[in-house]
Order: C-alpha cells, then structure tokens, then sequence
C-alpha cells in the first residue's frame, strides 16, 4: 500500500512527510534540529519543556514541535526572535529550580540543559528565587540520584514505565514541590529498580548517573602490592571512541588496550575470553537441560535480566542458567588458574573490568561470586566513567598507538565478541551447540535470524535432527510480553536468550549517550559483527586459549571443577 503523505512547508522549504508526522520530524527531514529536552519519540511525546516550541501560521500561540501533528498545508517557521525568546525564558524558567554547580556535576560538558543555555545565552539568575528541597539518593550500588538536578522532563519515568515495565520511577508530590523518585519517597535500593540504566541514558541532566569508581580504580593502581588486571566487554570497543570525537561504531581495541597499559595495569586481558568460556558451559548446559527436559533455559549473562527476575518472576530461577556472566567468569578464572601459574595470593590480584552496564557494579556483590574466597571482580567502570578516566590521565584515545592484549587470556573467537549484540549470546551458543553436536565445523556460521534490533526474535533450527525452538529478547518491557506469553502456553521455546537493554549491551546503561544518533545500536553492532567475521576462530570452543584452559586446568565442561569456578546459583 502506498504510504499517504502530507505537504508542509518548513521555514520555505516544502518537503513532504507521512501522515501523522510531527513538526519536528517534519523539520528534521529538511536538515533542521529544533531543540528538545523532553521527548523520545513514540515514548514521551508530551511537549513538557517546551524548548521546542515553533510558529505556526493561523495559530496563536507558539506550540510544541515534538508532539503537534502536521497537517496539509502547514506552514512552519522554526527560527525568528519570538521563538528565539521564548524558548530562553523557558530555559531560563528551568534554570530558576536546577542546582547549578556544574563545575562538579557528572554531567558537565555533557548535559543538554548546559548545551542549550549557552546556545541560548542563558541567565541563570532572571528568575532567581526559592528552590525545591533537594534529596541526593545514594542508596544503590550501581546508581545515583539527585533531585536538585531534575528538570521533571519525565523521560526516566518513561523509560522505566513503557519501555522497561519497571516503574521504580514516579512524580511525587504537586506544582513546585514536584519531584522525580520512588513510589513514596522510597530509596532506589528499596524499590523495584533493576540497575539496567536506562534512565542515566535518558536523563538529559546530572539527576540520574551510575556512581563513580574511577578514584578506586587509581587508588589500586598506586598501590605497589596488587597485582592490577582489567578487562572490558566487547561492545566497549565500538562506543569509546565517541567519547574523543570519533564516528558511531568505530573499532578501537587497539588504541583502548594501549590506554590501559598507560594507565599502570598489570596486565590487560579481554572479556571476550570470558564470553567464550560462557559460551562452552552454557552450551553444555543446553544439552544437558535439553536431554532431562529442564526447559527452557534462559541465559544468565545481563544482570539487569537477573535482577528482573528477582523481582517480577521469582519463579523462572530454576530455568535460568547457572553459569556467571562473562565479567564474573573472567574474574574468578584471574583468581584462581591464573593466581596459581603465576604464584600469586588472590588477595593480592585486584580485577577491573570495563563494561557497558551499570548493573555489573551490583553483581560483583552477588552471593556466590567468590571462586577464590575473595571477590571475583573489585571494581566495574561503565564506558562513560572509562572516557572520564582517560581523559583525567591525559590519554587522547585517537593519538594513541595501537596495543595488544596480553597473554593468556587476550585471545577470543568471533563469537565472543558478538556477546555485545541482541541475539550475540544465542548465536555464539548456536554455533557451538551445532557443531559439537554434529562434529563438523559450519561453513557458514551466522545464524541471521536472530540478529537484527527487533525487540523480540524467534527462530527455529535443526540441531542433529532435533528442532530447536529459540527466542531473542531485548528491553525488558519485551521480556515481560514474552514471559507472559509463555505463561499462557501461547509460545514455546527451548533457548531464550534475555538482555535488559533494548538492542543489547551497544545500547547499554553505561554506554556514551548519543540521542540525537538513529539506529545508534545498529551502527556500533556493525563493528562487532566485522570484528567476529575477519577472526581466523568463529566458534567458542575453538579458540585456542580456551581449549589449553580445559585440558590444563578445568578438565571437562560443567565438570565439577568447572561448577566450582564458573557457575553460580540464584538465592
């Protein structure tokens, strides 16, 4: 069917849209950015800000670009010294109430509201007066929250209500007293906030932000007695390089290994190793589970996923995997193998991993994540607090020269670095379950139908004659649809591979915020699924490194051994 179409004209320029457009879509499609602090389109359309506001021939007064409909014949004007003023009162109205000690905010440099102020030749003080109480939230071990910051643009809210089906955020109280929280002024640590940090991503200000362990990191890293080792999540090599300028979806492993070495860490290793030693127990697993009928299984690797379910449907614990996430599994192995080869105390070895999740700050507090007797990881940077961190060192990622990771644990297979992606966990386990089935290396081993930003994938294979039923869910929101389905004996699966972030962990709590950026996952997952096709190894238990890992120290698969180190249960 053809798609009908509606002609306006945008600052004199005609351009035609679909119907149903927005004046900003509208706007946009010419090459013009109209400003915005509240809206994420088809989420949180509700023009509260009303920075965004343009003129409208034969309308009144000035409206909302974000939320008004076009119609035939519009006639639009986005730039002139009425809208001009308007949307600096209505800036400098929010600046009235914000908290303005920007020099020490998390967010300087990057908040919108500082961009536009200056953009808009801000006063701060035209409306100088009486604030609302403020209320800093430190209750979280992944997150931070401070009113005194929050502009009541609602989009965490929206988030963690529509997209997420959380709702551990709400507008308390009325008129200036309004605030952004828990149901009933609780903490977050006692609400129903799973830690995925979407609403960081979101938040246009310094109000919501994961907390801040740079200082931790440095103090271990002067310290003459530890033994540093970090690590960083695949989709972290595709994201850094925003932070210094660089496109969406660039590679940097190279120059990010380099910046670790400049950083003082003993030894840099990678959490695809991690990712590839998951994925031969978790299929291990599978085959297990498949043959006794424990089904389905659900992966276990996103702890924003975890969380979910421990606090909407305690119930699927028993079908979720019990192996540790690869953060969690690279920590325990540098703990253990690695401090008896290298005849070091556990104590003594300080694990980082840099990651695209706030959630992974609270799993490494998670019971039973001790193989050692200590902590199997110390501390967790998101790729935001990673950027601030190189940059307080004064290393310029672009200008840095190209690094390796060190041995034994720098060395991965396609697979693991796919993990970054929705679908990447299911079609890694894919390819090792196949081919370990069937003893037969695949010509071809990427299984397409899983891949791909859909917020829900389903997809069936034959593995040694058997027909696999297996699901791809990502956002939260999306789990909870297809749980229910499932529930409801609508839908039926063998394999459900479960991400709190929609698009995966390129789209992660932790990652740089680009929200002007389309189709944001899309692009840096491209860099991952380049990365996994020019790798000599495209398969898990192929890889070289994890292979002398088994007969050297681990013995077989989901051994008892194994089950010591590399899995976990749910409490």
């Amino acid at each position: 069917m053809e798609e009908k179409l509606v002609n306006v004209i945008v600052n004199k320029i005609s351009v035609s849209v679909p119907v149903g457009s927005t004046i900003l879509e509208a706007a946009k499609k010419v090459g013009i950015n109209i400003p915005t602090l509240c809206y994420i389109k088809h989420i949180n359309e509700i023009g509260a800000c009303r920075v965004c506001v343009v003129e409208v021939e034969g309308m009144k007064n000035l409206v909302a670009s974000c939320s008004t409909p076009v119609t035939e014949g519009m006639k639009i004007t986005t730039a002139n010294e009425r809208i001009y003023s308007a949307r600096k009162t209505n800036i400098e109205l929010l600046l009235s109430s914000h908290n303005i000690d920007c020099l020490s905010c998390p967010r300087s440099l990057s908040c919108e509201l500082q961009k536009l102020s200056r953009e808009y030749c801000c006063d701060s003080k035209t409306f100088a007066g009486e604030k609302p109480e403020p209320h800093l939230d430190t209750s979280s071990l992944c997150l931070e929250r401070d009113s005194s910051k929050c502009i009541n643009c609602q989009k965490c809210i929206a988030v963690c209500s529509k997209v997420q089906t959380v709702n551990a955020l709400t507008s308390n109280e009325r008129g200036f007293n309004t605030v952004v929280g828990c149901a009933f002024g609780q903490e977050l640590v006692n609400s129903t906030c799973v830690e995925c940090g979407q609403c960081t991503v979101v938040c246009p200000t310094g109000a919501l932000y994961e907390k801040q362990d740079q200082r931790k990191v440095l103090k271990a890293l002067s310290n003459p007695n530890l033994t540093t080792i970090v690590a960083a999540a695949p989709s972290v090599r595709v994201a850094l390089g925003e932070e210094f300028g660089l496109p969406v979806g660039t590679n940097v492993e190279k120059k990010m290994i380099t910046s670790l070495k400049r950083l003082g860490f003993s030894k840099v290793f990678d959490i695809n190793f991690g990712a590839d030693l998951t994925i031969v127990e978790e299929a291990q697993e599978f085959v297990t589970r498949l043959k006794e009928n424990k089904l389905p299984m659900y992966t276990s690797c996103c702890p924003g996923w975890i969380n979910f379910v421990k606090n909407f449907y305690p119930e699927l614990k028993p079908l979720i995997s019990s192996c540790k996430s690869p953060q969690q599994m690279f920590g325990a192995v540098c703990k253990t193998y690695y401090a008896e080869k290298m005849g070091l105390d556990p104590k003594n070895i300080f694990v980082v991993t840099i990651m695209p999740c706030t959630a992974k700050k609270s799993e490494l507090a998670r019971p039973h994540q001790n193989a050692a007797g200590v902590n199997d990881v110390d501390a967790s940077l998101t790729t935001r607090e990673f950027a601030v961190l190189l940059k307080q060192q004064g290393l310029f990622l672009p200008e840095l020269e190209d690094g390796n990771f060190d041995m034994p644990f720098g060395m991965y297979s396609g697979a693991g670095v796919i993990f970054g992606n929705t679908g990447g966990v299911m079609e890694a386990a894919l390819r090792t379950i196949v081919e370990k089935s069937t003893n037969k290396t695949l010509e071809n081993p990427e299984f397409l139908l899983v891949r791909g930003e859909e917020g829900i994938k389903e997809s069936e294979y034959e593995v040694n004659g058997e027909k696999i039923k297996v699901a791809v869910v990502s956002g939260l929101g999306n789990a909870r649809k297809l749980i229910e389905s499932i529930k409801k004996g609508e839908k039926q699966f063998h394999f459900i591979e479960v991400m709190a972030c929609p698009g995966g962990c390129v789209c992660g709590g932790g990652m740089p915020r680009n929200p002007e950026v389309e189709h944001l996952g899309q692009k840096r997952a491209k860099g991952l699924y380049e990365s996994d096709k020019s790798n000599l190894q495209r398969s898990s238990h192929k890889n070289p490194a994890i292979i002398n890992f088994y007969k050297e120290y681990l013995g077989e698969p989901n051994g008892e051994k194994a089950h010591k180190i590399l899995h976990t249960k749910l409490d």
